[in-house]
């Protein structure tokens, strides 16, 4: 039998409002507070457990179970049901807790005599500070009007649970956030670079004075004006953003157009109205609501757009009750790093950027919009950075070293000294490279090393006559369909690949086919699953197994090439006949075209990546076959060590300058030169003026890196003498050392070579 209907949630929402402003201590409020909501919802129990330093949950009021429990029982994030709420940030409702494998029993609470159990995070800016239950002893089935109402409630708890009233903010903090001593804290590169300056708290906290709605039509009105005022200011924003006319940035400004015009997202918003929050009570629900669903979403690209929703939100409760939710506006220090959860690209966009020298994450992804627009405006970003918003307080002096993937909080006067001269140092090496921009990349010994830039964004492009490259050795042809709301159709594609071309200026450009899958997730494709990702299907698998895809690529690139040359490269080739199917699909493309009578290319140049070590083995079938290769790096040294780029445990264990990959690269050189095969490297290695030392001491002369890496590796190409180098780089090639690394420095140093 079920339980009478509760309450309203309106009537209980007022009383709860009434007795939130009471003349009384907090704990009393909490009190009386859990005594309302228990007969009101018809609940034998109710419960706040507030959450304490050491993720440690304790219960500070209840009514129903025992008494003395309250401040004795304690659980720790992820301990039992409470702590399960707590940890994932998501409600529960059990007919029967005690047969849930996460129950855990307290026996001081008395509780073993309930056996229904609903729970639910209180959320105060995006941060589960406490969880409010409900507990009866018949096993029923609560309703999902049940645990919408008392997530409402919890809304009207987060203040007083968040405040300091009931534990401070510095019990919070961890030890060291608390001393005014250095802080180091680790992250990892959204966008390369190093940045020192005063932290900036981009907190967009926005303090709701009401929650419950007097007059729900009236509520909804206002609603309906804010959205209306927001729609257009973004409008006039993004229209009037400066980073140029075209781009993928633009393509990224627009896809954050369509969620700000997303009528479910708003709608959502009117539903709550509906129930009796006023306005911006209604937008903090559905905003903790996404939150809360969306870091259980394992999916990476849905995950990003959490940091637009979150921009979105706090925009539109900035037009309700007319705070100003970020400091963008008001006066800002010289040289400013920007600290935030997460943020959006119109966000960033109404900072100075001539003032922003780095932006520091708790959240997001290298691929999230808005380091998309940071790399456009060459502000490096560090991304999650646990707990940087505690760790952090405004005003403090922070060191951002995306290279290193570190950011020095309140660094001493030894590392700022040392950084200040390191960006005096590039500031002047930026200079000196000025001066040999127009300068071929031909060592002291006369060995010419060609220097082509990596490109996935259209700045990137525009990059290649700034620094001085002979050309694109590898276009990511992925990075725009990454970026896209939907795939682009071939006359879109073409469009693109056609002002790659023009603004190339008849320099070289290698398109790589589509490289998607493992951590590069469109928004329209179907959702992965590998448990291996990295391994998994991605890349040239899924381009022959959807040949439509491909087929529309290099039709596409046809048809850009307009009579110019055309280098096409695919990705991850795992073996010989990969590489056939792939070339015979673009083989058909050409002899389509071709005889409609279009424009084709004056040649078609047909390559490969080496980035499967099981290629290396067919190198004999493959060299006959191409016209070019090129070495992935990243991907190769990962797979050939076994060893996961990504896991910060296993990344740094393993060397690309230890004796193995090096005798490798230099077989595979040998190779190609006696094929007359052209071999260039572009991964990482590339861009790193010592490993680049060791490139051309093993032969490669051609070498593809990000735009910015390109001046100091020609100036290192510069004081080179190329075959010293190759004759002290081959004696070194059957040493047991776990890496040359140092023996390579010592040698540059000894020889006057620019690292």
């Amino acid at each position: 039998m079920q339980p009478p209907a509760a309450v309203g949630p309106r009537q209980l929402l007022r009383r709860l409002r009434d007795m939130m402003a009471a003349k009384a201590s907090a704990q009393e409020r909490l009190n009386e507070v859990v005594r309302i909501i228990a007969v009101d919802m018809v609940a034998e129990v109710c419960s706040v457990y507030i959450r304490r330093a050491g993720d440690v949950l304790e219960l500070f009021a209840t009514q129903g179970l025992n008494p003395q429990a309250v401040h004795r029982t304690r659980l720790r994030v992820g301990e039992g049901l409470v702590g399960d709420i707590a940890a994932h940030a998501r409600p529960l409702s059990l007919d029967d807790a005690q047969s849930h494998p996460q129950y855990a029993y307290r026996p001081e609470t008395g509780e073993e005599i309930y056996h229904s159990f609903m729970g639910v995070p209180i959320v105060q800016a995006g941060r589960v500070v406490g969880v409010l239950t409900v507990q009866n002893k018949t096993r029923r089935a609560y309703t999902e009007d049940e645990v919408e109402a008392l997530q409402i409630i919890a809304m009207v708890l987060a203040e007083l649970a968040s405040s300091g009233e009931l534990v401070t903010r510095e019990e919070r903090l961890p030890a060291e956030g608390i001393a005014l001593l250095p802080t180091r804290l680790e992250g990892v590169r959204f966008a390369g670079g190093v940045g020192m300056g005063q932290a900036v708290l981009h907190q967009p906290s926005i303090v709701i004075r009401q929650v419950v709605a007097e007059d729900p039509e009236s509520e909804l009105r206002r609603l309906e004006v804010a959205v209306e005022t927001m729609q257009g200011t973004l409008e006039a924003l993004l229209d009037g953003a400066a980073l140029g006319q075209k781009g993928e940035h633009q393509d990224v400004l627009e896809a954050y157009r369509m969620i700000a015009m997303d009528s479910g997202w708003i709608e959502r918003i009117r539903d709550a109205v509906r129930t009796g929050l006023t306005a911006e009570a209604a937008v903090q629900q559905v905003r903790e609501n996404t939150r809360a669903r969306m870091n259980q979403v394992a999916d990476h690209y849905l995950r990003e757009r959490l940091g637009d929703l979150e921009e979105l939100a706090v925009r539109l409760l900035q037009h309700l009750t007319g705070q100003n939710a970020t400091v963008a506006h008001g006066p800002l220090p010289d040289n400013v790093v920007l600290v935030a959860r997460t943020m959006g690209p119109a966000e960033l966009l109404e900072y100075d950027a001539k003032k922003v020298r780095a932006l520091v994450l708790e959240e997001g992804s290298p691929t999230a919009h808005v380091c998309i627009v940071a790399r456009a405006l060459d502000i490096p970003v560090l991304g999650l950075v646990n707990d940087a918003l505690i760790r952090v307080d405004d005003g403090d002096l922070l060191i951002v070293d995306a290279e290193t993937q570190e950011t020095f909080v309140r660094p001493g006067e030894d590392i700022v000294q040392v950084y200040t001269v390191a960006l005096g140092a590039r500031a002047l090496r930026r200079e000196r490279y000025a001066a040999i921009r127009e300068r071929p990349a031909i060592s002291r010994d006369g060995a010419k090393v060609r220097l082509l830039v990596n490109a996935g964004l259209e700045m990137e492009v525009e990059q290649v006559t700034t620094v001085g490259a002979e050309g694109i050795g590898l276009y990511r042809t992925e990075i725009p369909f990454m970026v896209r709301a939907a795939y682009p159709e071939v006359e879109a594609q073409m469009a693109l690949y056609r002002s790659v071309f023009d603004k190339a200026d008849g320099r070289t450009v290698v398109f790589r086919t589509l490289d998607v899958g493992g951590d590069k997730v469109l928004p329209y494709f179907d959702r992965l699953s590998d448990e291996n990702p990295a391994m998994g299907w991605r890349a040239l698998r899924i381009a022959l197994d959807r040949p439509a895809m491909l087929r529309n690529q290099v039709r596409a690139l046809l048809r850009a090439a307009n009579g110019r040359p055309l280098h096409v490269m695919f990705p991850m080739v795992s073996e010989v006949a990969e590489f056939d199917q792939a070339k015979a699909i673009l083989n058909m493309e050409f002899e389509r075209e071709r005889t409609r009578g279009n424009a084709v290319p004056s040649e078609i140049k047909v390559g490969a990546m080496i980035e499967v070590p099981a290629l290396l083995f067919q190198l004999k079938a493959l060299l006959a076959r191409v016209d070019f290769l090129s070495v992935g790096s990243n991907d190769l040294l990962q797979f050939l060590f076994a060893a996961d780029r990504g896991n910060p445990r296993i990344a740094p264990r393993y060397d690309t300058l230890a004796p193995g990959p090096l005798r490798m690269l230099s077989s595979l050189a040998e190779a190609c030169d006696a094929a007359r095969v052209p071999l260039s490297l572009c991964g990482e290695m590339a861009g790193q003026p010592l490993e680049a030392m060791a490139l051309v001491g093993l032969g490669f002369r051609t070498l593809s890196m990000a735009p910015l890496s390109l001046p100091p590796v020609k100036a290192m190409v510069l004081s080179l003498d190329a075959q010293g180098a190759r004759r002290y780089i081959l004696s070194l090639l059957d040493a047991p050392d776990r890496s040359l690394r140092d023996k390579l420095r010592a040698f540059a140093r000894d020889h006057g070579v620019a690292l």
